[in-house]
């Protein structure tokens, strides 16, 4: 029989730093040839869009994946997942904080392999659901010693920081504008909404390394053109997404500044098979647009913790 994981279930079975090492041993699954994913896809509606992602970890013995719809009254997110040994439906997992855990444990896993090993104070543009979970990746690999958030409502930036700051016990600074957010941060963390750069390229001290999460729409741009040619490392999650998705990527490409098929994926880079940083003084950026690989990961893990306790519930479907 399949099991159903509801969101409370998600929420007991698995912590930042359960998110952090399951996407991490995906990425290097995937870098050395031993998972497969597939771009997103989308089906735009007037009003709504579908979205798509899928992945397989034989590895895990699991594949499957991950849909979203997004409309006006809100978003709903479902993950699918099947035994890769026989096709058998193993679960649905309700997937709206497994999301946002997971997209930022891989950012997570990028600060991990790309920042300097001392950098120690992040600034983080954006407040909302998502920014919860890059806040805490990026401590549950780092020890931070101060966070500086920004964002355009001063009431939600207070709330934020009042509420992460309790969470992880950590020092969180919500700041007015984007010069305090960045004065003294070696790692920088953009997941807004934003349709241009949301500094400029000289803003940016060397040695930063930099997650932009918001930009996964060509419409969508959260950093200068002049801050992407400048740095030393560029990783992208998937090549493939990135040149459908990536408003930030695309001006420098368009300007012949990057090359598409040169960039080097998370997934080798976790694997070494690519650099994440060469020197103290280069500027790094890890462009996140999230691979259905590291959802049916995540999902493969919650599905095995959650038989060895007992939790979820068992349903069958004909044939299934």
């Amino acid at each position: 029989m399949a099991l159903l994981l509801r969101e409370d279930d998600v929420k007991k079975l698995m912590t930042m730093q359960d998110a952090v090492a399951w996407v991490e041993e995906a990425l290097r699954h995937h870098g050395e040839g031993r998972a497969r994913n597939l771009p997103r896809q989308r089906v735009k509606l007037p009003d709504g869009t579908l979205h798509m992602l899928s992945g397989a970890d034989p590895e895990l013995g699991a594949l499957g994946f991950k849909s979203y719809t997004t409309f006006r009254e809100g978003a709903r997110f479902l993950v699918v997942l099947f035994s890769s040994e026989n096709g058998r439906l193993l679960a649905l997992v309700e997937a709206d904080y497994l999301g946002m855990l997971r997209t930022g444990a891989t950012s997570g896993v990028a600060t991990k392999y790309m920042a300097r090993p001392d950098a120690d104070q992040l600034a983080l543009f954006g407040t909302g659901w998502q920014a919860r979970g890059q806040l805490q990746a990026v401590a549950a690999v780092k020890k931070l010693r101060q966070v500086r958030v920004h964002g355009r409502d001063p009431r939600r930036r207070q709330a934020f920081a009042r509420e992460m700051a309790e969470m992880l016990e950590l020092e969180v600074l919500p700041v007015a504008s984007v010069e305090e957010a960045l004065e003294g941060a070696t790692i920088v963390t953009t997941v807004t909404t934003s349709t241009s750069p949301l500094f400029a390229a000289d803003a940016i001290r060397p040695g930063t390394h930099i997650n932009a999460v918001g930009s996964n729409s060509l419409i969508r741009r959260e950093l200068d053109e002049e801050l992407v040619r400048r740095a030393a490392v560029l990783a992208v999650d998937s090549r493939a997404q990135a040149r459908l998705e990536s408003g930030d990527l695309l001006i420098p490409a368009e300007r012949g500044w990057i090359d598409w098929d040169l960039l080097p994926e998370l997934s080798e880079v976790v694997a070494g098979r690519a650099p994440g940083r060469r020197s103290p003084e280069d500027v790094t950026i890890f462009e996140s647009h999230g691979l259905g690989l590291e959802d049916v990961a995540v999902a493969a893990h919650l599905y095995r913790r959650a038989r060895e306790a007992g939790v979820g519930e068992e349903f069958k479907l004909l044939d299934f």
